[in-house]
Parts: C-alpha cells; structure tokens; sequence
C-alpha cells in the first residue's frame, strides 16, 4: 500500500471492521508494518515486495466456525457500505 494513502486506507479499515462485526465476525484487525524492518532473507516487506515507498498492512478476522464465516463472508460482499472501496484510485499505487 503507498504510504501516501495510509489515512485513507485507516478510514476504509474502520469501516471494514464494523461492517464484519455487524454481520457476526468476532474481531477485526488491522495492522501496518510502519517499522517493519527487511530481514535479510524472509520478511513481511521481501514476502510482497514492498517498495520503498509502500507499507505492509496485515489484517485478520475472527469467526466462530468456518460455516459461520463463509456466512459472514458473503454478506459483507454485498454489504453497500463497502461497495468498491479498494477499487478508489486513493487506496491504490499511482501507475
């Protein structure tokens, strides 16, 4: 993600985490690699080749099964509220 849209990807994020949890998710995280250092062989900025102008966002959802989940899952698909949100020019590198 292009550090200059870090803000913008916070406010889609909150978001995100409260359309999950109203559709039943049990928690919602999100988290940037904003000091995350380069290992020398395997790290999380090498495993998606970060630029040197990127920050790694790692997320994850918690369910109470994996029925329940896929559930979820397509409910926050058609959920309006996130209609297109990671299509906004905003959220992505510019070309």
């Amino acid at each position: 993600m292009p550090r200059a849209s870090l803000e913008a990807y916070k406010d889609m994020a909150r978001t995100a985490g409260a359309v999950w949890k109203g559709h039943g998710a049990l928690s919602y995280v999100e988290c940037t690699g904003d000091d995350t250092p380069h290992g020398e062989l395997t790290s999380f900025p090498r495993a998606v080749q970060a630029k040197e102008d990127e920050i790694v966002i790692f997320a994850w959802i918690t369910y109470p099964s994996r029925e329940v989940r896929d559930a979820i899952n397509a409910k926050v698909m058609e959920d309006p509220r996130l209609a297109n949100s990671m299509e906004t020019p905003r959220l992505t590198a510019s070309a």
